[in-house]
């Protein structure tokens, strides 16, 4: 489970990501990521729309993005706010696809935290 520093929870923070954000594609998501001032802590949104299934569906979908995003925690991830949009596809999903593909935007997002605290220190 996120602790609350590493939730977005505001209405105006989810639309300030996902409309000036960069854009990351994935498989089964989409990820948002904007960057945050240095040395702040890395925070995580989720939209999960009715789409991708019955209310049980969305939750377990929410639930591992909400895992897996801890491990990005776990390595050290900072000063980034970042929104996943799960897509339909995401439902049949495992866990270990979910995992791969928002690892393959982990590393996008790290060269953009890498680059905002390079432009900051200069």
């Amino acid at each position: 489970m996120l602790s609350p520093a590493h939730r977005i929870t505001s209405a105006a923070d989810y639309r300030r990501t996902v409309r000036s954000g960069e854009r990351i594609r994935g498989r089964h998501c989409l990820g948002h990521v904007q960057a945050t001032p240095a040395g702040t802590s890395a925070r995580f949104g989720f939209i999960v729309s009715k789409a991708v299934g019955m209310a049980h569906t969305r939750n377990l979908v929410r639930r591992r993005l909400k895992a897996i995003t801890a491990e990005f925690l776990a390595d050290g991830l900072t000063s980034v706010d970042v929104v996943y949009r799960a897509h339909p596809s995401s439902a049949n999903a495992s866990y270990a696809e979910l995992r791969d593909d928002l690892r393959r935007g982990y590393s996008r997002i790290q060269q953009l935290s890498e680059a905002k605290l390079e432009a900051v220190g200069q």
